[in-house]
């Protein structure tokens, strides 16, 4: 009986050592990851406050483009246009001569 003491004892202080390195190598791998990932967050926020900053410095050379004028041959075909639906809206025209017209203005 004193053999088979000695033995559970022996094995009882063997799963215990081994249950407790295998915790601290547990906590100590979860340490390095939770550093490696504020590392990582660390330098995404240093890479977008830097990328941030030259867009402001950048800013002021970057215009925008003025719109386009229209040429002067769609100015005439606009106020072309214009002038029919006056004239329709006053009763000069009726719904079928102003669409002959504005077929005739637009294709031209």
């Amino acid at each position: 009986m004193p053999g088979l003491l000695r033995g559970v004892a022996r094995t009882a202080v063997i799963a215990g050592t081994a249950t407790s390195v295998s915790n601290r190598v547990s906590r100590r791998q979860a340490g390095r990851w939770a550093q490696q990932d504020q590392q990582a967050a660390y330098e995404q926020q240093q890479a977008y406050q830097q990328q941030q900053a030259y867009l402001q410095q950048q800013a002021p050379y970057q215009q925008a483009a003025p719109p386009p004028q229209p040429t002067s041959g769609a100015d005439e075909r606009i106020a072309q246009l214009r002038q029919l639906g006056e004239l329709r809206s006053s009763g000069v025209l009726t719904d079928a001569e102003f669409e002959d017209q504005k077929a005739r203005i637009l294709n031209s």
